[in-house]
């Protein structure tokens, strides 16, 4: 194996060319969490792993409490399958929580401030209502609990940590939080080793070839616990070594030698790269001036993916049943190529339902 066949096996096992998924909980219960910060962005990531979705599907899928949008990772926003979302809590809220206090100690947020803050929200919510981030935070105001400076933010993070609350129905498009224990009355618990393995292998399924330090970046967990994961799963998975770099893929996969994929608009935060510690297969030579264009003080923006490398950027504006895409080729790009970038365009316009005005 070498680094382009790299790139290309990730495409396969990330379900971006011959996805077997038709479902979004089905292709999140298999990616295990994708992030999903930015929300309209997050619901791309899963419909363009999944033929002829839309984005209605997704949505329905998450107002349905089939998949939940939540803190669970490093920390940020991610999709789970509600059916996995009460063992990773058990396995990762400590160390999300535990990156967090110092700035927690800055904002004066105490136990007692976090003990009140989640009872607030547990009457706000109570009854099987899904409020907005707004409503939620009149709610703590009126309770007299400050949310200013970002406070709020990690108010509702340590309440999804806390399994208080997590993704309520989608309104109008919009994200809404409900309580977990309305969405997903019954928990499904792993002991620590069992959920440790659990992630470990879905994650090196879904996303190889991959590292160990792809890994431990990706799941936030310390360095004694992702050791341990590796090696309860290691019977699964064979190892590669590529220049010095020891990668692990499923044992009984067969090796993907793909001379061309037509090209893809990936959104921001796409796990194809967020997935990895180490990025360079996804990066072609001579491509270091475009990338703050690429990645700027970890903000990611929606990238061009040609035969699995970024190529270029791409920017949408929706006015009414339109979709306005602009794409930023790095490169000028030869007829036929604009021609597949329109196709994939036209993938996009699909899964939102709108007409699509290309600017290319």
């Amino acid at each position: 194996m070498n680094h382009r066949e790299i790139k290309i096996q990730r495409l396969f096992s990330q379900q971006l060319v011959q996805p077997r998924y038709t479902s979004p909980v089905e292709l999140v219960s298999y990616m295990v969490a994708m992030q999903a910060q930015d929300f309209p962005m997050a619901k791309w990531a899963v419909g363009v792993r999944i033929p002829g979705s839309t984005e209605k599907m997704v949505e329905a899928a998450i107002t349905r409490a089939e998949i939940l949008r939540l803190h669970v990772l490093r920390p940020t926003w991610h999709f789970v399958a509600a059916q996995d979302i009460y063992w990773m809590l058990d396995l990762t809220a400590r160390w999300v929580m535990a990156g967090e206090t110092a700035r927690e100690k800055q904002l004066e947020l105490t136990k007692d401030v976090f003990s009140r803050s989640n009872a607030t929200l547990e009457k706000a919510l109570a009854g099987g209502q899904s409020r907005t981030r707004n409503e939620l935070i009149a709610a703590l105001q009126q309770a007299g609990i400050r949310t200013d400076e970002n406070r709020a933010s990690h108010l509702f993070m340590r309440a999804e940590l806390d399994e208080i609350i997590c993704s309520g129905a989608t309104q109008g498009g919009k994200a809404t939080y409900a309580l977990l224990s309305e969405r997903v009355p019954l928990a499904r618990r792993l002991i620590r080793e069992a959920a440790l393995a659990e992630l470990a292998r879905r994650y090196f399924t879904s996303r190889y070839p991959a590292t160990q330090q792809d890994f431990s970046w990706w799941s936030g967990l310390p360095a004694s616990e992702v050791k341990q994961a590796l090696e309860s799963v290691k019977q699964d998975f064979t190892t590669e070594v590529i220049d010095g770099v020891t990668y692990w893929l499923p044992r009984h996969v067969e090796s993907v030698r793909a001379t061309q994929v037509n090209p893809i608009l990936l959104p921001t935060y796409d796990e194809l790269l967020i997935s990895y510690a180490e990025r360079g297969a996804s990066f072609p030579a001579g491509i270091e001036q475009h990338m703050k264009d690429i990645s700027n003080r970890g903000i990611f923006w929606p990238i061009l993916l040609k035969d699995g490398q970024v190529v270029g950027t791409w920017m949408r504006t929706l006015k009414g049943d339109r979709v306005i895409i602009e794409l930023s080729p790095f490169q000028p790009l030869a007829k036929a190529e604009l021609d597949q970038l329109q196709d994939a365009a036209q993938h996009y316009a699909n899964f939102l339902d709108k007409k699509l005005e290309l600017i290319r």
